[in-house]
């Protein structure tokens, strides 16, 4: 069974309610019937009901006991309005500032997913990532022991003798420019949480640099250094080790000869890269050279599931990406 079948059966099990900001876009609409079809999710669509049937008919969709919310003409309001002035009370937002905030579809869908009225948000469709993530930031907040939001990709290659039977995941490739020791030890810890819940692999978490074990002295290398040590200390039960090359993290017999000390170098899944560019960068050179399967952004660190969609998304990226936050919304 491949992985995004394999999320789709788990999402079926335990069917959960998404809220799509975005009801308007035309491949959200054409999404809805798919998504419900597949029994992977419950749907709400936020806007104005006539726009998106307007949509729906030009698609020739139908989008028959939906449910769409008009966050402007919401019973919803008044809650939503008091419970983001409580939370932003303190950076001087006023009552009335807070209900024009809540009418943003993005901060509406944050607010449902933060009071229990949906389990989990997809977007990204049509707003710019930074939108949707400052949204789920002043509302829902990081999780537990984390105060950085990352974004991991997760990959599936050809040849089954990397990662694990040809799973790995990336990160952080979609959030953090240049992460510092203590951010990059959270996505590291962030990734592995994902690997486990969400891939259903045993994480091995491989701290990516151009140095291994110390064969390079440089503040860069030094930075990764540092950040194994920090993220041991967060979750001494995960399998983490570094610094360490690429190569010797994903093929044994470079392992063996660069970093024999390390029991995980050479059988790494979970590659964590030391900046944003460098994570782009890989994750899209595998991506083509590789012919690999690239899934995500999965955002990371949030304290309830919210995932971001690329504005050039198509129907199925949707579809996908709801029923991975589905699954988060399980775990």
């Amino acid at each position: 069974m491949s992985f995004i079948s394999n999320i789709y059966q788990q999402a079926r099990q335990k069917r959960k309610k998404i809220v799509l900001p975005e009801g308007a876009d035309a491949r959200v609409v054409e999404a809805v019937p798919i998504i419900l079809e597949k029994g992977v999710a419950d749907i709400v669509l936020l806007g104005e009901e006539k726009e998106i049937q307007d949509v729906a008919s030009e698609c020739g969709t139908d989008l028959t006991g939906v449910e769409i919310i008009n966050p402007v003409e919401s019973d919803k309001l008044e809650e939503y309005s008091q419970a983001y002035y409580q939370l932003r009370e303190h950076k001087g937002i006023t009552l009335e500032e807070a209900r024009e905030k809540v009418t943003d579809p993005l901060y509406f869908a944050s607010l449902m997913v933060e009071k229990g009225d949906a389990d989990g948000k997809v977007a990204g469709a049509v707003a710019e990532t930074g939108k949707v993530l400052r949204a789920a930031l002043r509302v829902i907040g990081t999780a537990p022991g984390i105060s950085v939001i990352s974004g991991a990709f997760i990959m599936i290659v050809k040849d089954k003798d990397f990662g694990d039977g040809g799973l790995l995941v990336f990160g952080d490739c979609a959030v953090n420019p240049n992460p510092t020791s203590e951010q990059l030890a959270e996505i590291a810890v962030s990734s592995a949480r994902t690997a486990d819940s969400l891939v259903g692999i045993d994480p091995q978490v491989a701290m990516l640099s151009f140095s291994t074990n110390g064969s390079a002295k440089h503040e860069m290398s030094d930075k990764v250094r540092n950040a194994t040590g920090l993220a041991r200390e967060l979750a001494p039960e995960l399998k983490i080790d570094g610094e360490m090359q690429a190569d010797a993290a994903i093929i044994s017999k470079v392992a063996e000869k660069k970093y024999p000390e390390s029991d995980l170098a050479g059988h790494a899944n979970v590659l964590i890269f030391p900046d944003l560019q460098s994570g782009n960068i890989g994750y899209k050179l595998v991506e083509r050279f590789a012919q690999a399967e690239a899934i995500g952004p999965v955002l990371q660190g949030i304290a309830k599931p919210v995932n971001d969609l690329s504005r050039g998304c198509c129907v199925q990226d949707i579809v996908n990406v709801t029923a991975i936050t589905a699954v988060q919304a399980q775990k």
